[in-house]
């Protein structure tokens, strides 16, 4: 229980610090939440995948195992939720954004954060972290947008829109700078650290002010089964992958880990920008983020224990 309570000390409540400080200037000061969007994923996260990928040390059968377990991992989910949405009799946009609430996690302004509170810092384990946040935001700002899309505008503008996210572009340029052993100027690195250094505060405090402004209602019951497979059938899943891909040490920790994140505020950002049950998504987040507190906080542990 000592090692739990120091968990919880240590790494999920300096998150929640920040949370908390983005949902009193929200309350304080009415904070423009587009404008807060925007500059994560237009300026900050491409700034910081950019510079962790240019940074990182890995092989890239170290990709490919992540690439593996993360599409096992969101299919396995997919199915999951997709027949459970089918079950309750959910139609079209509900079922769709039932869906997303349990593929798309929190990668980047939540993930990040525990990632470098649990292991200190570590690039391997960071490393691991950006690889699956650029994957999540591949995903995110793709499939989730272009399932979206499509019901309105058709899929052939819908998959033309992906082409315009600056995280595929800060990804692909991350590693190809890494790879090439491409020298970039210092005055670019500099500048592009320092962007890089203010993700983690700036994403939680966006966040914060992003769940200031939900309100909970207690009568959702799709809310409540949507948080069960994402807080905690998510990590049972990446358990057996973990086992089935014979991982171990820090890789199957920080993979684990990775994949009890609560559901990403972005995915009740983008129902709302096509009005897809907007309220549904934006519930999901507010509650999977307030329970996370306990479901991480017990992740962070049993990965101590299993691997």
């Amino acid at each position: 229980m000592t090692e739990v309570l120091l968990i919880f000390k240590d790494i999920i409540l300096p998150v929640f610090i920040l949370l908390v400080i983005g949902y009193i200037l929200y309350v304080k000061f009415t904070l423009d939440i587009a404008t807060l969007s925007k500059l994560n994923i237009y300026f900050v996260v491409p700034g910081f995948i950019f510079v962790k990928l240019y940074t990182a040390t890995f092989e890239w059968y170290l990709f490919v195992q992540i690439l593996l377990f993360f599409v096992l991992l969101v299919v396995a989910l997919f199915f999951i939720a997709a027949g459970l949405a089918i079950l309750m009799k959910f139609k079209d946009g509900k079922q769709l954004t039932f869906t997303n609430s349990v593929l798309f996690f929190n990668s980047g302004n939540y993930g990040v954060p525990v990632n470098d509170l649990a292991f200190k810092s570590d690039p391997f384990a960071m490393s691991v972290q950006v690889i699956v946040l650029t994957l999540q935001n591949i995903f995110l700002f793709s499939y989730g947008i272009f399932s979206l899309r499509a019901q309105r505008e058709g899929k052939w503008r819908a998959a033309l829109g992906y082409f315009k996210m600056p995280v595929l572009y800060a990804m692909l340029a991350g590693v190809l700078c890494n790879t090439l052993n491409l020298a970039i100027p210092d005055p670019i690195l500099v500048s592009a650290t320092y962007i890089s250094n203010a993700m983690v505060a700036l994403a939680l405090i966006t966040l914060g002010a992003q769940v200031a402004r939900l309100k909970f209602n207690i009568r959702l019951k799709a809310v409540y089964i949507s948080a069960i497979l994402r807080l905690i059938g998510s990590p049972i899943i990446a358990y057996f992958l973990i086992q089935l891909f014979q991982l171990d040490g820090i890789l199957a920790k920080a993979l684990f880990i990775a994949s009890a994140m609560p559901t990403s505020v972005n995915s009740a950002v983008i129902a709302e920008e096509y009005n897809s049950y907007p309220d549904l998504a934006a519930q999901t987040v507010l509650f999977s983020t307030i329970v996370s507190m306990f479901t991480v906080t017990a992740t962070v542990y049993l990965a101590q224990i299993l691997f």
